[in-house]
């Protein structure tokens, strides 16, 4: 059975999450500590002997529910009629101390057959450890609580989002994706060291390497997906790309039929933000068959690419013609390792513009064009 909404529970008299305490705003709800101490204010009896939860099991995780079970001792277990269930993030010790901590959530529901359904995305956030222990209650005529002991703490971790979350985030980016513009080549912008590097040590081959952690704190490729990022918009006035880069004042570009073609897969990534006007898209190209496409077929949405409203590729004449959506920053990422003979490197005539980079960026969770309703 599955707890339900606490915002919902509270203006509902016969849910099994009436008796919430009510202050849910910045203080934690207030029953009882894990070492048992009564709250003040708590309305919480004086400690009978109730059966106290053990072995408890943590299954079917996804990015913003999971279900709970444990076992109990057969005494008194007919006198329960709640659950307690303190859910808290695990502390980061490399957090800032000086940040607001993050609230405790005590959840409070009547005592259902077990395994039973913890969701909400209010309080559960995609790829997040977590703590989780438990106590029973039994509901007194005077309104007061009796409670067991605590059970011991288990530790788990929320999942990435999945297919269905992703495709949420895809139908919002089509929304702002606006007309598609022409364009011919990707392009990648370095440092000179890193081309350097790449004809020494990896016999010209620019190696695929892991995604960092920009982005929706969901994505199911950041800290996973293997590949290299390429871009391809352009200016609206010349049609070329733009001579300004965060990354590096050389850049490589390669032919667009050279990286993406018949012979390779296009998958929806991400959609973020970084507090600006500006959205980001991230697509990935892999080769039919590569590990990269094995990787992406299981966890994002594959796109046409011949129809979708990012990047196509399409046939004209018997050539092949690309085209790019001009309201949104496409981040192309390319599965496969790419030999730096396939194109060119340069120096660009413009800036390295810093403040555009995306690395390791965080996305905005309070922008309401590219978030969806679970964990941000």
């Amino acid at each position: 059975m599955e707890v339900p909404r606490l915002d919902h529970a509270l203006n509902s008299p016969t849910s099994p999450c009436e008796e919430v305490i009510k202050n849910l705003s910045l203080e934690a709800i207030q029953l009882c500590d894990r070492d048992g101490n009564k709250s003040q204010d708590s309305g919480i009896a004086e400690m009978e002997e109730l059966p106290v939860p053990h072995n408890i099991k943590i299954s079917n995780i996804t990015c913003d529910s999971f279900k709970i079970s444990w076992e109990m001792d057969s005494k008194s277990k007919d006198r329960i009629t709640h659950y307690f269930i303190d859910l808290n993030k695990k502390e980061n010790k490399n957090s800032n101390k000086f940040k607001h901590k993050d609230v405790p959530t005590k959840l409070v529901a009547k005592a259902v057959p077990l395994p039973m359904t913890v969701r909400g995305h209010w309080f559960l956030s995609p790829r997040t450890e977590y703590t989780v222990a438990v106590q029973t209650a039994s509901k007194q005529v005077d309104g007061d609580y009796v409670v067991s002991e605590w059970s011991e703490i288990i530790e788990f971790c929320t999942a990435d989002y999945s297919k269905v979350h992703l495709t949420q985030l895809l139908e919002k980016a089509e929304v702002i994706s606006g007309r598609m513009l022409k364009f011919s080549v990707f392009y990648r912008n370095q440092h000179k060291e890193y081309f350097d590097y790449i004809r020494e040590h990896h016999a010209n081959a620019m190696q695929p390497s892991v995604k960092d952690n920009s982005g929706s704190h969901g994505s199911p490729i950041s800290g996973k997906l293997e590949g290299i990022f390429f871009s391809c918009s352009t200016e609206f006035n010349t049609g070329k790309p733009p001579q300004d880069s965060p990354y590096g004042r050389y850049r490589f570009e390669i032919a667009a039929e050279k990286l993406f073609n018949p012979n390779t897969n296009l998958y929806f990534g991400d959609f973020y933000c970084m507090y600006t006007a500006y959205h980001y898209v991230i697509l990935v190209i892999a080769p039919v068959g590569s590990p990269g496409d094995e990787f992406c077929k299981q966890r994002l949405p594959q796109l046409n690419s011949k129809d979708n409203k990012f990047l196509t590729c399409t046939e004209e004449d018997g050539m092949l013609v690309y085209h790019h959506a001009q309201d949104v920053i496409l981040e192309v990422i390319y599965t496969d390792p790419v030999d730096l003979s396939l194109g060119t490197v340069a120096e660009i005539t413009g800036h390295q513009l810093m403040s555009l980079s995306t690395a390791n960026a965080k996305k905005d969770p309070s922008c309401k064009t590219c978030n969806i309703s679970v964990g941000r």
